[in-house]
């Protein structure tokens, strides 16, 4: 990770998390999955996060075997785009540190800045243990540390995890996405009593609370002196869709911060309706099970995706999602970004 992507991670951006686009028989879609880079590149993004929960889980599975090409394509994209500006390359990183750390080299191979090292599915593995395997995957590549909400994978972390694991030298990030007020909280201020707090840019996945996130000061006395830290910007599934009005939502938030917060009750009246938006599409309501189609259903309205096939058969939307996702998008317009997206397919075609 060079300078000005370091100094990018700290400041804090909006990176989304990358979606996978499947043909009807369940194969990889190329033109389109490339195209959505390209969407997240034009939107005005940071950066994007591939290989993630909203990419699957299940491009892992030896039959299917889509890790390495999403990260490619991904990758691909972004060096042809020539950007005059940092973008961060955030490769997700899952399973036992045997594959973990195999899944960090491909990330590294393909360029990438840092691994979001996932730790659903270690369940047998003790908090000890979960440090060395984050220490073991951060001498390959730069650390993204997550906190994975329980009901899709994640597991309930002790405050003394996250002091040990804040201490581990290439820990660069944290992605908090427990969707819990109090396991957050032990995340930061773990972060906050640890002598690497500059170090680690703190960014939220909680998309229950992602305004409210973005706008809160986080204060603790540490050793006599007060320590304040904020989040820097998001690592979101939500983030996905609509991106190019979330772009600038995250530089409203930034602005009201540096103007002594002023606009401070209307972002969070906002805040309020993207989370009502955020219910919609990650269905809350099942119990998350609908929320990657959901974000494909999203992308399938905007012309972006053909379908809303996921590798899973039983990621499909709930009874009812649809409706709920009509009823946001036809209340929360100005959040919405159809129009730009309708130009850019218009503008993208005629590019290629």
């Amino acid at each position: 990770m060079n300078s000005s992507t370091e100094k990018l991670l700290y400041e804090g951006t909006v990176i989304p998390a990358h979606p996978l686009a499947l043909t009807s028989d369940l194969k990889l879609d190329e033109y389109r999955q490339r195209r959505l880079t390209r969407y997240y590149l034009a939107a005005g993004v940071g950066g994007v996060a591939v290989g993630v929960h909203t990419t699957q889980f299940s491009i892992r599975k030896p039959e299917i075997k889509l890790l390495e090409p999403v990260l490619q394509l991904a990758a691909e994209e972004i060096e042809k785009a020539n950007l005059n500006r940092p973008f961060i390359k955030v490769a997700g990183v899952c399973g036992p540190t045997s594959q973990a750390t195999e899944e960090a080299r491909l990330a590294v191979k393909y360029g990438y800045d840092l691994g979001l090292v996932s730790l659903g599915g270690l369940k047998d593995y003790s908090e000890d243990q979960l440090v060395a395997h984050i220490k073991a995957v951060s001498e390959i590549i730069p650390v993204f540390g997550f906190y994975l909400q329980p009901s899709v994978g994640g597991r309930i972390l002790s405050y003394d995890f996250w002091q040990k694991m804040v201490d581990i030298p290439g820990v660069y990030a944290i992605k908090t996405a427990p969707f819990n007020r109090y396991q957050t909280l032990d995340v930061v201020r773990a972060v906050c009593n640890s002598s690497r707090c500059e170090k680690i840019a703190l960014y939220t996945g909680n998309d229950d609370n992602i305004v409210a996130d973005l706008l809160a000061t986080y204060r603790f006395p540490v050793n006599g002196k007060i320590v304040e830290k904020k989040f820097s910007g998001g690592l979101l599934g939500h983030w996905s869709v609509w991106t190019h009005e979330v772009v600038k939502l995250f530089k409203e938030i930034k602005s009201c911060v540096q103007n002594n917060y002023e606009g401070l009750s209307e972002l969070l009246i906002k805040g309020i309706s993207v989370t009502d938006m955020n219910a919609a599409i990650f269905d809350p309501s099942h119990a998350f099970k609908g929320s990657i189609a959901g974000i494909h259903e999203v992308l399938r309205r905007q012309g972006l995706f053909e379908g809303i096939w996921c590798l899973d058969e039983g990621e499909v939307l709930s009874p009812g999602q649809s409706e709920e996702i009509s009823r946001v998008i036809s209340m929360y317009p100005s959040l919405t970004d159809d129009d730009f997206v309708k130009d850019f397919l218009s503008k993208d075609q005629s590019a290629s």
